[in-house]
């Protein structure tokens, strides 16, 4: 939903729904997507955050499916304002973990699948409309190093894409990089550093301008209204970033922020058997859970819970923050908190000055919520949740 002066639009990602095939993205839109527009805004147009497989975009070459799409958009009243490209294959139902960073921007087949999505959300959102379009942070950590030339490059290939895209539509698509612990930008810092030596470097506009026929000013200003970030708050809070000082880091560095992801983490203030305990029921087999610790030894990172509860009494004493998105609208999860107090901050940054037009609320891990954290429906859930927002951000 658009919301009051320039506080930009609120939406949900569908990757909280199965959206493998091009049914189960019309199943969500048709079902709980429009249950929560009924519930938020039944008067208005309602923005969507779409998501597409791998396997859901090959369905849509089909002109007939592309019809379809664009058809339960208008007759729902949904404006197509952002596309989650960050996971490429299955994302419910089965093992993802690290897989979930694959192909990642070393493979030509993320350039492929970016510039698909481009294209198709050109062809179905508003016209003269920005959209959006989160993406993997380069590459997961534990493949290897190495690969900094080839990721820029392949992320400035898109750009070019883009430009080239809205001079022949009108609709202005954003690549939104999303940092994620574990990951090769994992941190403000390290993203930092990486738009200023590769992204946003001179020699980047010179290429970019090679690549599209644009003069070298014209393609410095065509990088960042093209490039910029994805601020997962849950990310954010599990790095230890401070709201205020992670924000003013990438305005001071020009980095735009195309999309502000909503969502908050597990937060354990100081680890124990008790804490230890209560953690084994999040402990699920199909998402990655990175853990950011917190003690003696300054600030160290695990892959995966699992690799973190095997620290036993070694861990005592630490604060731990879990990637294990939670929902808003809780803070007391018994044994341990969240870090909805650093999504609460961000809301009330984004209030007093706004930082990115497009806000998508992203609790996706509703099926493996252990019992006692689910309502009766996930469109009941992420209506609390929208008005959890809702209430930080108008009241």
């Amino acid at each position: 939903m658009r919301l009051p002066g320039d506080l930009g639009q609120l939406t949900y990602c569908l990757n909280i729904h199965p959206t493998q095939t091009m049914a189960e993205v019309m199943a969500a839109l048709t079902g709980p997507v429009a249950a929560v527009k009924q519930a938020i805004s039944p008067d208005a147009p309602f923005a969507v955050g779409l998501r597409f497989s791998g396997e859901a975009l090959a369905e849509l070459d089909d002109p007939a499916q592309r019809i379809a799409l664009k058809d339960a958009l208008d007759r729902h009243d949904f404006r197509a304002i952002t596309v989650n490209g960050f996971p490429y294959g299955r994302f419910h139902g089965a093992r993802i973990k690290e897989e979930v960073y694959q192909p990642d921007w070393r493979h030509e087949e993320r350039v492929r699948y970016t510039n698909a999505l481009a294209d198709l959300m050109a062809g179905i959102a508003p016209a003269g409309e920005t959209v959006s379009l989160s993406t993997v942070p380069g590459t997961f950590k534990l493949l290897g190093a190495g690969g900094d030339a080839l990721m820029a490059g392949n992320l400035r290939r898109c750009v070019a894409h883009m430009t080239a895209l809205r001079a022949r539509t009108g609709v202005t698509v954003a690549l939104a990089i999303e940092p994620e612990p574990a990951c090769f930008l994992e941190t403000i810092a390290e993203t930092v550093a990486f738009f200023r030596d590769h992204l946003f470097a001179p020699e980047a506009a010179a290429r970019l301008a090679e690549l599209t026929g644009l003069t070298q000013p014209q393609a410095a200003e065509a990088l960042p209204r093209h490039l910029g970030l994805c601020y997962d708050v849950c990310h954010a809070a599990v790095a230890f970033e401070g709201p205020a000082k992670s924000l003013a880091a990438l305005r001071d560095a020009n980095i735009p922020v195309h999309k502000l992801q909503l969502s908050a983490a597990l937060r354990i203030a100081r680890v124990g058997p008790a804490e230890r305990a209560a953690l084994a029921a999040f402990d699920e087999p199909t998402y990655l859970h990175q853990v950011i610790r917190r003690g003696s030894q300054g600030i160290q990172g695990t892959t995966d819970l699992p690799e973190a509860l095997a620290l036993g009494k070694r861990a005592d004493g630490e604060e731990w923050r879990v990637h294990f998105h939670v929902p808003v609208f809780i803070d007391d999860l018994g044994a341990f908190g969240s870090t909805r107090d650093f999504l609460a901050e961000i809301l009330a940054l984004h209030r007093a000055d706004p930082i990115s037009p497009h806000l998508e609320i992203e609790t996706y891990t509703w099926d493996v919520l252990p019992e006692g954290l689910r309502g009766a429906t996930v469109d009941d859930d992420i209506t609390r949740e929208m008005r959890w927002v809702l209430d930080r951000l108008l009241s």
